[in-house]
């Protein structure tokens, strides 16, 4: 079984990614809201992948992307509610695993960039 962390600022939207998630098969490990619970978490819960809010209020996702690529060994998928088209190059120049937009969020879509790293 795929475990992961959510981080996202929207409560609403992680409870709800959680509960699809866990429906399709994957366990969410924990939820975070920022870049320092993130790192905190990613470091306590080893999980196999983490989902990161490109947008995280204050916060660029990217940056968190960088630092918890430094300290951690965890994969990252990027989400947003925006456009892929609209962060292309940052995704591109990035190690993440992949993008994917919120709307898409599914079992099967995390599996696939998995399968393809």
């Amino acid at each position: 079984m795929v475990r992961c962390l959510i981080v996202d600022d929207s409560r609403r939207f992680a409870e709800a990614a959680s509960a699809l998630l866990e429906r399709q098969g994957l366990q969410v490990v924990g939820v975070a809201a920022n870049g320092p619970d993130a790192l905190r978490l990613a470091q306590q819960l080893r999980p196999d992948v983490t989902l990161l809010d490109i947008d995280l209020g204050g916060e660029s996702g990217f940056e968190v992307a960088r630092r918890l690529q430094r300290e951690t060994a965890s994969p990252i998928i990027l989400i947003s509610t925006h456009a892929e088209q609209d962060y292309r190059d940052l995704i591109a120049a990035s190690t993440v695993l992949g993008f994917l937009p919120k709307a898409a969020l599914s079992a099967a879509a995390i599996h696939l960039l998995l399968q393809g790293n």
